[in-house]
């Protein structure tokens, strides 16, 4: 183990004179209490170290001992269900309600393990080894256990089923050099090393995330990744903690870096009341939450993002697909700029390290759907808030994050005021690979969907800009087909993008009930043109009988009533055929008295 001798400290940083051979990134321990560090900077006999915990307390000529290992954490089927800290240690199920000065990991945990593997077979890397299920009289879902992605060779010994710790041996591995591998349920990953694939695939499916706004108007593939920018009030905590709610992933990650402890009170003190759409069993049972406030150890937020990479790629390595939210990007980034002026680096844009954006694109670059080593396909779909100071998408953290994303959804603070949610701004928010999904929706019984998507987008781009002149002149003086434009663009807000999260029916859509939605709107617009052309004020199109059931039918239809919807297009039809004709006949039904009350007059 190597030493050294710390020199100089401030605040999580501290320089130290080795005295054994240190590697970059090795991961340290400080001090008598063995406080977490990382190396992160050599230079001739000194080594820069960064302390993952409060370093109140230690003094020059303390000891600093090299791991001789990347900084890693331990990944295996102890993790679903708990919280942990930034360094994935657990804030729940132990002794303590503080996490203890220079603490590593949680105990081990017993689980029930079911061999999948014998005796003279060879194993691949990320192969499966057997099942862990949670032991008897705790609640869980059964996990593959995996080997290490860099383990193969000839199983020797493998433990017959049973209940076991989860870093206790279950197997023994021979690999092709003689070295002896024993592999337990759970394993050590280091978590700036991408976890390794087969290969990655092109992605045709969209991450169904149940707000309409987002699956309809700018959808995020299936292991793909998205930003969420938006000023202070406008929802970002709100909408992360929805989509983990009602998203079709198979296991949630979701990351608090940085954020307010009440914000996260609420999100530790919810999410273990939730039950599961899915399964009706409750939602913490695939779902792992890593907190790192903001009064915590600023260093341990810049690793915090890193674990919660690392945890998902795990659950993908099992085969399946997995979705991160990390909120928010911008208060890690922070943590790089304060540490980064610890170590006296020139600062770059908006005081930011010159390294921001590769750092960016490093994180990023780890969502993808892929061939997993096992052979199974997973995906890891990664959705990080982002707060700019004061709203403006022109800030370091959102300008660089805009090039390693494809889907963008820019929540906008009028919006947010008007309390309107979601608030994503339709028309600053985009989706690049929004084309891909035609295939999918049409399968989804929405052969219409990239029409009618590009429709809406029109018809709110139109709104834009004639509200600006209605300000001036005044909604009745617009023409009548601009009149209605803004009509036929309100009801699209109001009862498509418009989503109420307190409604037990409305808070989640399904991807059916979202084209039925789009394609009545869709024939709402048809007709209305029509009707307009043969004579229809914009005032009686507005007020048609079932303009109101029209915009509450989100709320008030579910996602098992879909026949209702079929019976409001039929009311739709009824409604503005009954409209045109009475239209037509208005002309000639006012011109008769004028004509015939003289002829009357001279009998």
């Amino acid at each position: 183990m190597s030493l050294a001798i710390v020199g100089w400290i401030a605040g999580p940083v501290l320089h130290a004179v080795k005295q054994g051979p240190f590697a970059l990134r090795e991961s340290v321990r400080v001090g008598p209490q063995a406080l977490l560090g990382e190396v992160v900077r050599i230079h001739d006999e000194q080594i820069v170290v960064q302390v993952y915990e409060d370093t109140t307390g230690l003094r020059p000529g303390i000891e600093v001992h090299g791991d001789g290992q990347p900084l890693a954490i331990r990944l295996g089927p102890a993790l679903l269900g708990r919280i942990f800290d930034g360094l994935l240690r657990p804030l729940s199920g132990t002794d303590s309600a503080f996490v203890q000065p220079g603490m590593r990991t949680a105990g081990a945990l017993r689980r029930h393990f079911e061999p999948g593997v014998r005796a003279g077979e060879r194993l691949a890397p990320g192969a499966v080894i057997g099942m862990a299920a949670a032991a008897a009289g705790e609640a869980g879902r059964a996990q593959r256990c995996l080997a290490p992605p860099d383990v193969s060779g000839i199983v020797e010994t493998v433990m017959a089923s049973g209940e076991y710790a989860d870093d206790a041996t279950v197997c023994s591995v021979r690999a092709g050099d003689g070295r002896l591998h024993e592999l337990a349920m759970s394993h050590v990953w280091p978590v700036r090393t991408p976890r390794p694939v087969r290969r990655r695939v092109p992605t045709l499916a969209p991450l169904v995330t149940g707000q309409r706004i987002l699956d309809c108007l700018f959808p995020v593939a299936q292991g793909g990744k998205a930003a969420i920018p938006g000023g202070f009030g406008t929802g970002k905590t709100v909408l992360l903690e929805a989509l983990a709610k009602g998203c079709n992933a198979d296991v949630i990650v979701y990351l608090g870096c940085g954020e307010r402890g009440n914000e996260m009170a609420g999100v530790l003190d919810e999410f273990p009341k939730l039950t599961d759409p899915r399964s009706g069993r409750p939602l913490m049972e695939r779902t792992v939450i890593i907190a790192n406030t903001s009064n915590m150890p600023v260093a341990a937020r810049e690793a915090s993002i890193y674990c919660a990479i690392t945890v998902a790629e795990y659950f993908r390595d099992q085969g399946l697909h997995v979705a991160l939210m990390a909120d928010s990007t911008s208060r890690w980034a922070e943590a790089l700029r304060e540490v980064s002026g610890r170590f006296g680096e020139l600062p770059g844009e908006g005081g930011y390290p010159a390294y921001l954006s590769s750092r960016l694109a490093d994180f990023y670059e780890r969502a993808a759907l892929v061939d997993t080593l096992g052979g199974d396909t997973g995906s890891v779909t990664v959705m990080g808030a982002i707060s700019p100071p004061s709203g403006d998408f022109s800030e370091p953290v959102t300008s660089h994050t805009k090039r390693y994303v494809k889907a963008f959804w820019a929540l906008d603070v009028k919006r947010a005021q008007a309390r309107f949610y979601p608030a994503v701004h339709p028309l600053q928010s985009y989706a690049e690979d929004a084309r891909e999904f035609a295939p999918w929706w049409a399968a989804q019984g929405n052969g219409q969907w990239l029409a009618l998507r590009r429709r809406f987008l029109t018809l709110l781009d139109e709104q834009a800009q004639l509200e600006r002149m209605a300000r001036i002149i005044g909604k009745d003086a617009l023409p009548p087909r601009q009149q209605l434009t803004l009509l036929c663009a309100e009801l699209v807000n109001e009862a498509f993008l418009r989503q109420s999260a307190f409604s037990e029916i409305d808070r989640v859509c399904s991807p059916q009930r979202q084209a039925a939605m789009m394609r009545l709107l869709g024939r709402f617009v048809d007709l209305a043109e029509a009707a307009l052309a043969s004579g229809v004020e914009p005032e009686r199109i507005a007020g048609i009988g079932c303009m109101r059931a029209l915009q509450r039918m989100g709320e008030e239809i579910a996602d098992d009533q879909l026949p209702r919807l079929a019976e409001l297009e039929a009311r739709l039809e009824r409604d503005f055929a009954q409209l045109v004709p009475a239209a037509q006949a208005t002309p000639a039904a006012a011109g008769s008295p004028t004509t015939e009350a003289p002829d009357a007059a001279h009998g």
